[in-house]
């Protein structure tokens, strides 16, 4: 808001400098942006916060420079004597609770011409344009009590009646600017008997303009709500002084003055006869008291201000008070609807007490002897495994489609059908909160899949919710991933399964935390392929799954073609971060030199090659170091329903060099357990 300084001193008499005056009201809150000379005087350029829309005129600023340096503020003259019988004009107010309060006076036989020069000089120092003298000294009045106002040309206002309500429909208003607008419903109009005048604490209409053929006016003074102004505002695209105050909230109890200072000033400067008061008034204003206490106000600040001192600075700004024993009641005027609790009576002690008065002092914050929580950093480098094994991080939402657990052919007793259904979904689509990552997964993959995406690699790491029965649902986190690649020709003609690719991510993740003992068993989640998935074990426990999607889902998906292998996992990291271990151990590198041994195997197909692998591992033997799986055959001459696995076994001693006889005998019993137990013979 600018600011003239000469016209500042006519409510404050004030003998510092622009300079100093900028200072102060900077460190009482109103940042003074920068001062411009204009004409032998100085414009302060106050930068004036939304809460306070009190400040946005000139007596608004001096009375913050009153209260601060304890000085009288002065009112402009504005009370009027000889008026004239109410006129004939009735208001009348539809909307109660859009407009509190419409006051009004009929002004007769004005003379409409150009304003007197101090008129134009103080609204051009304001950035406002002279139009007459009528319209004029309504800005006029705007800038210096800060209540918007606006004037009528009181004959072309249909049968005399002033009605205030919504638009309806087919509410159209030619404007003061020339254009026609079409209005919602909701939007607050000022009608005559049969056709709206102006759009409410906006601008007015074109029809009952001032202008140099008026002779009668009738001048408006109201309160409407901000937040009707502001919808406004917002819906037209159109935004005046008016309504850049009105939306902020005026001061409902300073209608009647402010219309009395403009009526008082056009008499002057026109000659007209100002007519009685018209003035509906459904919504009276009642403050609403705020409870003060010294004590509570020191200790929001840190201070030890007496609450003498905080009294003396609440009368100065026009604060009643009223000591309730135990107690200060705070009824704060109409011009500052801001305040509206302890803390803010408590900002305005300090902006008038000095914020340099406040102590500096450092918070405590002691610490408990809590454990370290080490899983924000393991979720950290899970993330940095799998990208580090070519998966992109996806985010999707945490809702999910009461059709999605059909899609994947979840059993109505499985506890993934625990759901939370949310009170106000957007859209049926996202009604649910989710229980399992795949639904979304699988609907990122077919976004991309249609359009052109061929080699799909992502994972997520999210949240899934269950109803448990309780205030609260269980609540785990998840890691869920896709693999997808289509088979193209390519130069090195490399052909690895989808799912060893992506199970060869899991064991990375794992083996970054040196969880070693990981196992792969048959799955039986529906919607995975039967003979192509595998829950993950570790510890005991089944932390995940991971396969390859059942023929029956991938054609829910509805693909084009017919393409490879879609590859999902989903592994619950709550257990997983509680399968790494606390701490890790050195183990020095072997003197001593490795002797390997293979053995291949002929067994039934539904023998899974870890169980066999688990045998070895456990044979009753120091030497066993390692056991891995190196070939899987099906094919000439191995008969249907079996296959061939061949292990690869590392022996070792920490403490000599083995012989071939001793290994061999423990190779050979090896052997024969395994035979035995999985009932297969040796391949030859």
């Amino acid at each position: 808001m600018r600011v003239p300084f000469e016209w500042l001193k006519e409510f404050v008499e004030i003998a510092v400098s622009p300079e100093e005056v900028a200072e102060k009201l900077t460190m009482i809150g109103l940042e003074v942006e920068g001062i411009e000379p204009v004409d032998g005087d100085k414009v302060l350029e106050v930068n004036v916060t939304p809460n306070r829309p009190d400040c946005l005129s000139m007596a608004g600023i001096a009375r913050e420079l009153s209260a601060a340096y304890c000085i009288p503020l002065k009112i402009p003259e504005h009370e009027l004597d000889a008026e004239q019988p109410v006129s004939d004009f009735s208001v009348e107010i539809e909307c109660p609770e859009l407009c509190h309060r419409y006051a009004g006076r009929y002004i007769k036989d004005v003379t409409i011409a150009d304003s007197p020069a101090w008129v134009k000089k103080r609204l051009e120092k304001c950035s406002i344009r002279a139009i007459n003298n009528v319209v004029d000294i309504t800005n006029y009045v705007l800038l210096e009590f800060g209540h918007p106002l606006h004037a009528f040309d009181a004959d072309k206002i249909r049968d005399s009646r002033v009605i205030v309500n919504t638009a309806g429909k087919n509410g159209k208003i030619v404007t003061l600017d020339g254009i026609e607008r079409s209005v919602p419903e909701d939007t607050l109009l000022i009608w005559d008997s049969s056709r709206p005048i102006a759009i409410a604490g906006v601008m007015g209409g074109l029809e009952t303009e001032v202008d140099e053929n008026t002779r009668n006016i009738f001048l408006e003074s109201a309160y409407f709500a901000p937040v009707s102004i502001r919808k406004t505002s917002k819906k037209l695209n159109l935004v005046s002084e008016s309504s850049f105050r009105f939306e902020r909230g005026t001061d409902e109890g300073f209608i009647e003055k402010a219309l009395n200072r403009a009526a008082y000033l056009i008499r002057e400067v026109t000659g007209g006869i100002i007519h009685g008061i018209v003035d509906a008034y459904p919504v009276k204003y009642v403050p609403e008291p705020v409870h003060m206490k010294g004590e509570t106000i020191n200790k929001i600040l840190g201070t030890e201000f007496s609450t003498g001192d905080m009294l003396a600075v609440l009368e100065r700004l026009g604060i009643r008070t009223e000591d309730k024993g135990k107690y200060y009641l705070v009824r704060p005027p109409s011009f500052r609807r801001d305040i509206q609790r302890e803390h803010d009576i408590a900002e305005e002690v300090a902006r008038f007490l000095g914020y340099d008065r406040i102590r500096i002092t450092f918070p405590r914050s002691p610490l408990s002897s809590g454990k370290l929580n080490k899983k924000p950093g393991h979720i950290v480098r899970i993330r940095d495994v799998m990208r580090k094994s070519g998966f992109t991080e996806v985010i999707t939402y945490s809702f999910m489609s009461p059709s999605s657990l059909d899609m994947i052919h979840i059993p109505r007793t499985d506890r993934r059908r625990h759901t939370i259904h949310i009170r106000n979904p957007l859209r049926q689509e996202e009604s649910l909160l989710r229980t399992t990552l795949i639904p979304a997964l699988l609907g990122t993959f077919k976004y991309n899949y249609d359009r052109g995406q061929r080699d799909v690699r992502f994972f997520e790491i999210s949240r899934v919710f269950q109803d448990a029965g309780e205030l609260l649902p269980l609540e785990g986190l998840r890691l869920g991933g896709l693999y997808y690649k289509e088979n193209i020709p390519s130069l090195w003609g490399e052909n690895v399964s989808g799912f060893f690719i992506t199970k060869g991510a899991i064991e990375s993740m794992f083996g970054e935390f040196k969880i070693e003992d990981i196992a792969f068993s048959p799955s039986s989640e529906p919607f995975l392929h039967r003979g192509r998935s595998a829950d993950i074990y570790s510890g005991g426990a089944s932390p995940g799954y991971i396969g390859v999607i059942g023929p029956d889902v991938a054609e829910k998906l509805d693909l084009k073609k017919q393409g490879p292998e879609i590859v999902v996992f989903e592994i619950n990291l709550d257990l997983f971060c509680g399968l790494i271990p606390e701490s890790l151990h050195y183990i020095p590198i072997p003197k001593y030199p490795s002797v390997e041994r293979d053995i291949a195997v002929v067994v039934d197909e539904t023998i899974p090659a870890a169980e066999i692998q688990a045998m070895i591992k456990t044979f009753a033997s120091e030497l066993i170091e390692a056991v891995s799986v190196f070939d899987v055959y099906r094919g000439k001459h191995i008969p249907d329903g079996k296959k061939s696995l061949a292990f690869n076994i590392v022996y070792r001693s920490h403490d000599r060099t083995l012989r071939d006889d001793e290994v061999d005998l423990i190779h050979t019993s090896i052997v024969e357990v395994v035979l035995q137990k999985t009932g297969g013979q040796l391949r030859g």
